[in-house]
């Protein structure tokens, strides 16, 4: 989830971006990531101070061929990003988006080597190295916490199965990232990026402004080149906003294109996990490397014959000429300076042959945050109580209510910032079968899907809706909580529907991104005009870990 104030709805801030190993040392396979400082960023040399890395910006495809060649072996790929993110990620800039480390990463990368050698690669991902979210589970030597004290020791008894996706894929789970504890459902006035387990992920453009949350170090990660891709997961903007903030791609998929089983819920209506990397050709092989129905999440029974092995067939650099893109202009104008770069990007579609509808309106987008509100506090009661009861043999906590009984027993180190009246909400809701509810979830889906994007869609006959994702992130500010200026994720979220954020240009140094969404299961036509743009303007540019944004004026 994104920040916003849960009670007071406005179209232009519709989306929510809300939503211990052992021994330390340089390059180790195990890091000990204490909850590290909970205040201003650390210290940073230069830019040009910092160490050179091999695999900057390197993808999926290089480093397959560098395999294939001999140039690198899945172990000493593994073995570079683990001193990358010891030298960048725990010292220097000290991003801190990386709260665990798997102790298990360089025997897995051997093993995934002698398979290569004896039986050839399983597929794109074969020695891919992947950092997951900490909600994210894992039955291996990693706790799952989503962030929380409260879970703190607890390691699920199976992988979840995105988790159980990735190493059949044959990649390499390097480790977990920092988050906005809870995925950011637990205080309307949280600090995205923050958690008591993890402490704050900062981000690498800026270090003392926000990474977004909820998958806040899987943003800063991928952006600094920790790993080769990473893995978040959303409820509304928890994807698409740190992919935009830290200048990288990122993958809402329609609701059971990828299996939640084994995630820490907030919301079976709208969670889904993702892909977040550099360029849209990794985020699109990463994203085909989890796909598939899941007998343990009842929703992905609807993406059978829908879902692709191999999205990459879809990159095609030409898919903006005809294509007919809807320019929702009510979710714009978040701030002055967003305009003229999203009028950029709107003009570069159009010289490479788009057809702007514009405006393009989604009648109803300042019409279902209150029931959006109402579903999600309902599902998140009944969602995570099932989900602690599924482990409830190792599990520390049983229930929300032991989670906010625990939090109020450890208040000074879960609470020194924020506190938890979201939780409490959602703690007073009843069940699932409350009319409150029910009327909620269906006007939600109705105002969202047939009369919101799909009527637009239907009334323009377009192939994709384009917004601005959100603003530049805001600077941290512990004391008095996010300072969240609007975003566009809403709308697809609520609906369930796919979003795909790609950079789009920078304000004063920071990273912001544009957002193409459309109906369910459209994922292959948004990857294909995603990467049409994104070849057309090439935008990334890697993070320089400035201590603060410069905002002297260009000259």
């Amino acid at each position: 989830m994104r920040p916003t104030n849960f009670d007071n709805q406005s179209a232009s801030k519709l989306s929510r971006r809300k939503f211990l190993a052992t021994g330390i040392t340089a390059g180790a396979a195990s890091i000990a990531l204490p909850t590290l400082a909970r205040g201003a960023a650390a210290v940073t040399p230069r830019s040009d101070e910092l160490p050179s890395f091999e695999l900057d910006e390197i993808t999926i495809a290089d480093l397959q061929d560098g395999m294939k060649s001999g140039k690198f072996t899945a172990r000493s790929i593994a073995q570079k990003y683990l001193d990358r993110i010891a030298q960048i990620d725990k010292q220097g800039p000290a991003l801190n988006s990386v709260i665990e480390l798997n102790p298990d990463a360089l025997s897995i990368a051997d093993q995934l080597d002698e398979e290569r050698k004896s039986r050839g690669p399983r597929g794109p991902m074969h020695g891919i190295p992947v950092l997951i979210k900490d909600n994210i589970g894992t039955a291996d030597k990693m706790m799952t916490t989503a962030g929380s004290l409260a879970l703190s020791g607890f390691t699920p008894a199976k992988d979840s199965g995105v988790a159980r996706k990735l190493r059949e894929a044959g990649a390499v789970i390097l480790g977990k990232t920092n988050l906005s504890e809870w995925a950011n459902f637990r205080s309307s006035h949280s600090v995205s990026g923050w958690s008591g387990r993890g402490g704050l992920t900062h981000n690498p453009y800026a270090l003392d402004r926000n990474a977004c949350g909820s998958s806040s170090g899987s943003g800063a990660a991928a952006s600094a080149n920790l790993a080769a891709v990473t893995v978040g997961t959303e409820t509304d903007g928890s994807i698409v906003c740190p992919s935009s903030a830290n200048g990288v791609v990122g993958i809402k998929p329609t609701v059971g294109l990828l299996s939640r089983a084994g995630i820490v819920p907030i919301s079976h209506s709208q969670d889904t996990p993702g892909p977040i990397c550099r360029t849209v050709a990794d985020a699109a092989i990463l994203l085909g490397a989890m796909v598939g129905v899941d007998s343990e999440d009842a929703a992905t029974a609807a993406s059978h014959g829908k879902s692709h092995a191999d999205y990459t067939k879809f990159l095609n650099p030409a898919a903006l000429r005809g294509a007919r893109i809807g320019v929702v202009r009510k979710l714009f104008g978040f701030i002055e300076a967003l305009d003229p770069v999203m009028n950029a990007a709107l003009d570069a579609m159009k010289r490479e042959g788009a057809i702007l509808v514009d405006p393009a309106e989604i009648a109803t987008l300042d019409k279902f945050g209150g029931s959006e509100t109402t579903v999600l506090q309902y599902e998140f009661k009944a969602d995570l109580n099932k989900y602690l009861a599924e482990f409830s043999a190792s599990v520390p906590v049983h229930s929300l209510k032991e989670i906010i009984e625990f939090n109020e027993r450890n208040r000074e180190k879960e609470m020194p910032y924020f506190g938890q009246d979201i939780m409490v909400k959602c703690q007073a809701r009843g069940p699932l079968t409350d009319k409150a509810y029910l009327d909620a979830l269906a006007k939600n889906h109705l105002l969202a899907r047939a009369q919101g994007i799909d009527a637009v869609m239907d009334k323009h006959n377009l192939d994709a809706l384009v917004a601005p994702t959100a603003a530049p992130s805001w600077v941290t500010d512990l004391i008095d909580g996010d300072h969240d200026t609007g975003g566009s994720s809403s709308p697809a979220a609520v609906a369930g529907y796919p979003n795909i954020n790609v950079p789009a240009g920078f304000i004063f140094g920071m990273p912001v991104g544009i957002s193409f969404f459309g109906r369910a299961w459209s994922e292959p036509k948004l990857i294909a005009i995603a990467y049409a743009f994104e070849q057309a303007t090439h935008h990334r540019q890697p993070p320089k870990f400035l201590p603060t944004a410069n905002l002297q004026p260009a000259m």
